[in-house]
């Protein structure tokens, strides 16, 4: 399928454990660096947590924002802004009609620290103590909103709500605002702000997280047969998406083009991703198919691969069901090994590392691989950085959630 209006990227924004913009993110990743650390605090011995590290900020965003700015949003606001200033300067701060001004912003669970710290305020002082902007605060759309008023984007201020694949699902809205020609520029990407004693103990209640309490750096590990579960992130990507006709007469720089959007749902499990991956197989090939591709096009794939037993085989199983005897033309890497899982930010900061691969033709590695599954048969990128070849690239993204959602995007070089 050949879209009749291109959409380019044009600017990148983020903040997450590895950095806190995208040049630093990026470095770090390169490097094989963790940005998963224990926390700072007494939640494990006050809660008896079984789980005390996660992947926090590499710079608090009270660092970067001013008070006022905090007291009035959720942190996964705050940190969606971060990331959306930074995409908005990197993009050159586009001129363009409000009317034709988007954003889309993803959050898998949305203003958690907002909604149980005015429970606990009402539980001690009572209700006539909460605050009154605790409903704007705490609502999963208010980081779009709070970028609709920033930019003034009046085309639309959406927030798709899809766990770990909203911000990849985001993206592709995004995508296909302008596609549709709602917008020439979209401002789009997931955020969360979920390392809270409540999400920590329920994923670990699920079983979900990995408890290596001893090693935190090394706990996340996608493909090693040691794996034993993921480790909760925190953070925010944002990308500056416009029509190419837009981007070409202003004399942007274009980063590269979200050449394919591919979803679609298992139907299966609230939890559990359906186990023979075909529902991830059906999005990866709706990608292809809209991008005009064959999986012989692509030289690389970011993995959702959170590091859970189960997961990463499915995922596996399904890219070689994709590939078949094209896949030694790919090579693998799954980032959530230095940062943990992002949930709701993690399709859009993983896009972004997607898209700098393809700009500075390096895949990212993957750390902590001592024990690599000897059925992946994958060609996974490995504790440093892999060379792509040279010429028009194009890679995949891939973003699954809680529920069954699927979301894949075919993004190719500039």
């Amino acid at each position: 399928m050949t879209n009749a209006i291109d959409v380019v990227v044009t600017g990148l924004g983020a903040t997450t454990p590895l950095g806190g913009d995208v040049e630093s993110t990026w470095t770090a990743a390169l490097a094989g660096k963790s940005g998963v650390r224990t926390l700072d605090n007494d939640w494990a011995q006050k809660y008896e947590m079984s789980v005390s590290f996660a992947g926090t900020l590499a710079v608090p965003a009270a660092e970067v924002l001013t008070r006022p700015e905090t007291r009035k949003m959720d942190p996964s606001a705050q940190y969606a802004m971060i990331a959306a200033r930074e995409a908005w300067a990197d993009a050159g701060s586009p001129v363009v009609d409000g009317d034709r001004l988007a954003t889309v912003v993803g959050s898998g669970i949305g203003g958690v620290w907002t909604i149980l710290s005015a429970w606990d305020t009402i539980q001690e002082k009572g209700a006539r103590r909460a605050l009154p902007m605790t409903v704007p605060m705490l609502m999963p759309n208010s980081p779009a909103a709070n970028l609709s008023i920033e930019f003034g984007a009046r085309a639309g201020a959406h927030a798709p709500v899809s766990a770990c694949a909203s911000g990849a699902e985001a993206i592709a809205y995004g995508t296909q605002m302008i596609r549709d020609g709602k917008a020439d520029v979209v401002i789009a990407g997931g955020t969360e702000a979920a390392v809270h004693p409540m999400p920590i103990s329920s994923f670990a209640a699920m079983k979900a997280l990995s408890t290596r309490n001893d090693d935190p750096a090394g706990a996340s590990r996608p493909y090693d047969i040691t794996r034993d579960g993921f480790v909760l992130g925190e953070g925010a990507g944002i990308v500056v998406l416009e029509s190419a006709a837009h981007a070409a007469a202003r004399g942007a720089r274009v980063l590269a083009r979200i050449g394919g959007l591919g979803t679609s749902s298992d139907a299966f499990h609230i939890a559990a991703p359906e186990p023979t991956g075909a529902g991830q197989t059906v999005a990866m090939q709706r990608a292809l198919a809209d991008a005009d591709l064959t999986p012989r096009d692509i030289v690389h794939l970011n993995a959702h691969a959170t590091s859970t037993p189960v997961g990463d085989m499915i995922e596996a199983r399904a890219i070689r069901s994709l590939f078949g005897d094209d896949v030694d033309h790919m090579v693998l890497s799954a980032t959530k090994s230095m940062m943990g899982h992002l949930l709701g930010a993690a399709g859009a900061v993983e896009t972004i590392l997607t898209i700098l691969a393809l700009r500075d033709r390096l895949a990212p590695p993957t750390i902590n691989i001592t024990q690599p599954e000897p059925d992946l048969g994958l060609d996974l990128v490995c504790n440093t950085p892999r060379e792509l070849p040279a010429g028009p690239l194009a890679a995949i993204n891939n973003s699954f959630g809680f529920g069954g959602h699927n979301v894949a995007l075919v993004v190719t070089s500039a």
